[in-house]
């Protein structure tokens, strides 16, 4: 599972509602996930002059646009935007997908 963001997961941050980075990363590790963090440079408000780190160029082919954050799950399933990673996060915790102990 990769999870790609800006410059940070931080979880208090100084923006009302917290960081969209920080709240997707958060949203996957209280899920119970070990995510790869993938930092992209640049700004995607910035013309694409700005945005040519090979992170960005990954986001945007996977889904057409320069945002993030942008959740990579292990089934390649590509979910964009804050509040979808954190719904699929919720939707999906680890324990429930790892294989039963007791089988």
């Amino acid at each position: 599972m990769k999870v790609y963001v800006c410059h940070g997961t931080w979880k208090p941050a100084p923006r009302p509602g917290g960081h969209p980075c920080g709240r997707a990363y958060h949203s996957l590790k209280d899920a119970g996930y070990e995510p790869e963090v993938i930092k992209v440079h640049g700004m995607a408000l910035l013309p694409e002059l700005f945005n040519r780190s090979a992170g960005r160029k990954e986001v945007e082919r996977l889904t057409g646009q320069r945002w993030v954050p942008v959740l990579v799950t292990d089934d390649d399933e590509v979910v964009q935007g804050s509040y979808e990673i954190e719904a699929w996060a919720k939707a999906h915790p680890a324990a429930a997908a790892a294989p039963s102990a007791t089988a």
